[in-house]
C-alpha cells in the first residue's frame, strides 16, 4: 500500500481554499454541504457570480493572512503564480495545517481522492496522484453499485448502534448482527425511506428467538441486454440468495447475479405454463420467510404486461417485505434499437402499450380508440393474432396503408426488425417465423425504423 486513507471528521473543521478558478472551484464544492467553517481567498481574482455555488462563501479577493490560516484543518491551493504558492504551503505549515497543491503533488502533504459522497457514508479512491482520471473512473463504477438511501442505513445504525450494543455484548456476535442487518429488510426499507418499518425490523432482529424474515424484490431484467440492466437492478441481483425467474431471461443477464445463488426457473410460453402463476406466488412466499433475499426476475417491466401487480398483492397480503425495481420495457427497447420513435410533433402524439393477449373473459380492447389517427401502437405478445389484430385496426378505421414494424429479439445480438403495412401485417408475421420474443409497432412513426437493411429484407 502506497498510501493511506484516513476519515477526518468535519464538525467544527477550518478548511481554507485559496484560487478563484475552476480547479479551487471544484474543492470548494465538495465542503459546502458539510459542516466545516469554510474560508475562500481568490487572489488571483473570483469566478463569475453564475459559476459560483449559491451556498459558497464571499471570495476574499487577496491570499489569507498568517492569523487567518491559525487553526485550518485543510488547506487547498490552486494558483498559477508557483512562487506565490510555494509562500502560502509554508504559511499554512507553520499554521500547522496540511496542504493540497492542486496538480502538484511534490507541494501537497495529501491528496484529494475520489469520493462518493452519501451523506453518512462517504467512500474514496486514491492513486497517490499518479493517475486522477483513474481514480475518478474507479469511483464511477463503484457509485453506481451504492444505493443513493445508503446514507438512511447508517443513520439509523448510529441510532440504536447503543441500543445493540447492549442487547448484544459479545463482539462477534454483534459484528454477526450487523452483517445480518445490513443485508436483510431492514436495510432495503431503510435505503428506501421506510425509517419506521426499518427501525422495527432491526428492533426485531435483536430478540434472537425470532424467526427470521426474508424480503422479495420484484425485479425487471430489461430487454435482455445486460447493459440495459439499471444500476439498482444489478445490485440487487448481486445480492440475491434465491432467483425466481421466467423464461424470456437470458443468461447474459442471470451471469450479473450472484453465483451461489439458488436459481428457480419459472418459465411460461405460449400454451406452457410450466409453474401456475399461484404456485410462483407461493414459492416466493416460502422462499421468504425462509429468511432468504428473494428476486423475482422478470422480463422488461414487471408492471408492464408481467403480471407483478398479482406478485405485489400476493407478497403484501403474506406480510412479506416486497420491493419492485423497474426494468426497461420491451417497448422502449425495440422502439429506440429499431429507430422508431414512439412519439413524434409531426406523427405521433399518442402512444398506447396494448397486449394481444387478454385474460380470458376480459373486457375487449376499445379498437376506435387503439385506431386513431397520429397515434402509436406498442403491441405485446401480438404475434399469434397479428392478423386479427390488424382486421380490427382497418374495421375500426386505421388505413391499411399504416406502416408497421415487427422487432424480434428486441436489443439483443440476434434482433431482427422488419417493417411493412398494416394490411399487410398477418402475412409479414407469417413468413417471418419468429421464434424469440416479438413486439409490433402500429402507426406512421413504425416508417422510421433505421434498419434499411431489415426494411429491404422484408420487402423481398
Amino acid at each position: 500500500m502506497r498510501v493511506f486513507l484516513a476519515s477526518i471528521p468535519l464538525e467544527a473543521a477550518k478548511i481554507v481554499i485559496i484560487g478563484g478558478g475552476e480547479p479551487a472551484l471544484a474543492k470548494l464544492r465538495l465542503f459546502l454541504d458539510t459542516p466545516a467553517e469554510v474560508l475562500w481567498f481568490a487572489p488571483d481574482g473570483g469566478p463569475d457570480s453564475i459559476e459560483t455555488p449559491p451556498t459558497a462563501p464571499t471570495p476574499v479577493p487577496r491570499a489569507p493572512e498568517p492569523c487567518e490560516l491559525d487553526g485550518a484543518r485543510l488547506v487547498f491551493i490552486a494558483l498559477g503564480d508557483l512562487d506565490e504558492t510555494r509562500r502560502l504551503v509554508g504559511r499554512a505549515r507553520a499554521a500547522g495545517a496540511q496542504v493540497n497543491v492542486v496538480d502538484q503533488p511534490a507541494l501537497s502533504d495529501f491528496q484529494t481522492p475520489a469520493l462518493i459522497d452519501r451523506d453518512e457514508v462517504v467512500v474514496g479512491v486514491a492513486t497517490g496522484g499518479s493517475a486522477p482520471i483513474l481514480a475518478r473512473d474507479v469511483r464511477t463504477r463503484i457509485e453506481g453499485v451504492l444505493p443513493e438511501g445508503l446514507a438512511n442505513v447508517a443513520r439509523l445504525a448510529r441510532e440504536l448502534r447503543e441500543t445493540v450494543k447492549a442487547s448484544v455484548p459479545d463482539f462477534m456476535a454483534r459484528r454477526r448482527f450487523w452483517e445480518k442487518a445490513f443485508r436483510g429488510p431492514a436495510a432495503d426499507l431503510a435505503a428506501a425511506g421506510r425509517t419506521a418499518e426499518a427501525r422495527r425490523e432491526m428492533l426485531r432482529l435483536l430478540n434472537v428467538a425470532a424467526p427470521e424474515q426474508g424480503v422479495v424484490h420484484i425485479l425487471g431484467a430489461g430487454p435482455g441486454d445486460p447493459e440495459l440492466l439499471t444500476l439498482k437492478a444489478l445490485r440487487v441481483l448481486q445480492d440475491a440468495d434465491v432467483i425466481i425467474h421466467d423464461r424470456l431471461v437470458p443468461e447474459a443477464v442471470l451471469a450479473r447475479a450472484r453465483r451461489d445463488a439458488k436459481r428457480l426457473y419459472v418459465g411460461k410460453a405460449r400454451g406452457d405454463h410450466s409453474v401456475p402463476q399461484d404456485q410462483i406466488e407461493a414459492l416466493m412466499i416460502e422462499e421468504a420467510r425462509a429468511g432468504h433475499r428473494v428476486v423475482r426476475l422478470k422480463g422488461g417491466d414487471p408492471f408492464v404486461f408481467g403480471r407483478g401487480g398479482e406478485e405485489l398483492e400476493a407478497m403484501r397480503a403474506a406480510g412479506v417485505p416486497v420491493f419492485v425495481v423497474p426494468g426497461v420495457t420491451a417497448a422502449l427497447a425495440c422502439a429506440a434499437s429499431a429507430g422508431v420513435p414512439l412519439t413524434h410533433r409531426d406523427h405521433a402524439q399518442a402512444v398506447t402499450f396494448v397486449t394481444a393477449q387478454a385474460k380470458p373473459g376480459g373486457v375487449e380492447a376499445d379498437w376506435t380508440r387503439l385506431a386513431a389517427p397520429n397515434h402509436t401502437l406498442a403491441i405485446y405478445m401480438g404475434v399469434d393474432r397479428a392478423e386479427e389484430t390488424a382486421a380490427k385496426l382497418m374495421a375500426a378505421g386505421r388505413a391499411g396503408s399504416t406502416p408497421v414494424a415487427v422487432v424480434e429479439n428486441g436489443s439483443r445480438p440476434d434482433e431482427r426488425v422488419l417493417t411493412g403495412r398494416l394490411d399487410g401485417l398477418g402475412a409479414l408475421v407469417r413468413q417471418s417465423h419468429l421464434t424469440g420474443p416479438t413486439l409490433l409497432f402500429v402507426g406512421e412513426t413504425a416508417a422510421f425504423s433505421a434498419r434499411s437493411d431489415v426494411r429491404a429484407e422484408a420487402a423481398a
